[in-house]
């Protein structure tokens, strides 16, 4: 169930009407909530609801049995258990076959001709946000940041609350938790804010919807590109995954906030970061925020073995994304990008440049970063490694470059046109967005104009790209 459909459109005025206006009281509202969220995980596979309310329910006891533990090596253990019940539920159905494949290409290198069978497994929609989501939730009991909750169904409702079930943002369970102690009240500025999130979300999705159609033509094809085309889908895609994924949280976060829900943001304008990691803490921030403190920080952080800490938690970031080596890959590049600002930035001659706010620096260095990250977005996107490799030298001039089409240069414009516009919106939204909402003069003709808009050149039942991590 799409957000972008008639579908969901119909599913949530139904929700609404009930929420709003038939369960008052705070338990059938929360039941209305998991019911409702069930309702719209079916609507992609309802054989995966089990997998998804047995992962509430033992993260749920274990909590209760980490706080009630009086030997820190019994905490431990009940840890240890819930961890490896989320991994190892992300291990069989997300990383199994790529395992398999990987540990018969090696036999291979060693003269051993290993068949080893594909499962095949059906990768349940939303398990990386939902698994991660409920982990940290033993992690913050266990380090006694929070208190096991009471109550399996408001625990479950908060684990499987729809808006942002399949997507994200990943919701730590202390910011989610109590405001389904307390069921919210909407309020009407939050509301108008709600609508305005949805919109821009519909907006900038329909641009990435536009964009995709020139990065399959590249990064799917097996036919030589010019030059000008690598460069524009790789453009192209940028936008394409920045548009796609920030606007489907937008929505979330809208919908949310329609139904009186607080969710924070989770991109923040990142291809104006000035350095890879300023990129980090602007982009997918619940998952940043979460690998910093649940994998960063548990490794050793800054106190010890540093670099080494943030090459593996950038590896486990990429292998977050998908079982396939470019996702390695792309970790790896960027955790080496982070080590590089970090070694450069604790250089004495360069440390003054790193705190300069002179204007021409500052240019200098966005564009060597955004430069850096569409590097890294080829391994992203790319089918292989060797594809990879190839994308990058035909943008650098390695190999030969036919003439590119008449249309090329036009497209290429249009490309970084829709980045432009996705970041614009996004800065007058973040800085100005409270002054639209305050006049309904201006609100509602922007809302109306901008479905409208929407509905003549979106392309309709398009899936969101992170629905497939």
């Amino acid at each position: 169930m799409l957000f972008n459909t008639p579908l969901f459109f119909l599913f949530f005025s139904i929700f609404f009407v009930l929420y709003s206006f038939v369960f008052l009281r705070r338990r059938p509202r929360i039941l209305l909530i998991l019911v409702g969220s069930l309702v719209f995980y079916a609507g992609w596979n309802y054989r995966f609801i089990p997998l998804l309310v047995a992962s509430a329910v033992a993260d749920y006891f274990l909590a209760i049995r980490i706080h009630e533990a009086r030997q820190i090596r019994s905490k431990k253990r009940f840890l240890a258990l819930s961890v490896a019940i989320n991994l190892g539920i992300l291990a069989i159905f997300k990383y199994s076959d790529f395992a398999l494949q990987s540990v018969s290409e090696f036999l291979t290198l060693f003269g051993f001709q290993a068949y080893l069978p594909a499962l095949n497994f059906v990768l349940p929609v939303g398990i990386s946000f939902y698994t991660f989501q409920s982990m940290s939730y033993t992690i913050d009991v266990y380090r006694g940041q929070m208190k096991p909750r009471k109550g399996l169904l408001q625990f479950t409702a908060a684990l499987a609350f729809f808006p942002q079930l399949v997507a994200g943002p990943i919701l730590r369970a202390r910011q989610i938790l109590p405001q389904f102690e307390n069921i919210p009240i909407p309020t009407w500025r939050g509301v108008k804010h709600g609508f305005l999130l949805i919109a821009v979300g519909l907006f900038k999705k329909t641009l990435a919807d536009l964009l995709a159609g020139r990065v399959e033509a590249v990064f799917g094809s097996a036919d030589p590109v010019s030059r000008l085309e690598s460069w524009t889908a790789v453009v192209a895609f940028a936008g394409q995954i920045y548009g796609d994924f920030s606007g489907y949280t937008d929505m979330a976060i809208g919908i949310a906030l329609l139904l009186g829900f607080q969710i924070s943001i989770n991109f923040n304008l990142p291809y104006l970061a000035t350095s890879p990691v300023d990129f980090w803490r602007r982009w997918h921030i619940s998952l940043s925020s979460w690998l910093r403190d649940y994998l960063y920080i548990s490794l050793g952080g800054n106190r010890s073995h540093r670099y080494r800490n943030i090459f593996v938690t950038m590896l486990l970031g990429g292998l977050w994304h998908g079982a396939a080596w470019t996702f390695i890959a792309w970790g790896l590049f960027h955790g080496c990008l982070i080590v590089a600002t970090h070694w450069l930035a604790s250089l004495s001659p360069l440390r003054a440049l790193a705190k300069s706010s002179h204007w021409l620096l500052r240019i200098l260095m966005w564009i060597f970063t955004f430069y850096l990250v569409l590097v890294g977005w080829v391994f992203f996107r790319a089918v292989s490694i060797e594809s990879a490799f190839a994308i990058i030298g035909l943008m650098h001039g390695v190999g030969s470059s036919p003439t590119p089409p008449t249309n090329a240069t036009l497209f290429a414009i249009f490309c970084g046109a829709a980045l432009v516009i996705m970041h614009l919106v996004d800065y007058v939204v973040i800085r100005w967005g409270s002054g639209i909402e305050r006049r309904g003069w201006l609100l509602w003709p922007t809302l109306a104009v901008i479905h409208i808009l929407c509905f003549f050149i979106g392309v309709p039942n398009n899936e969101f790209i992170y629905f497939q991590f």
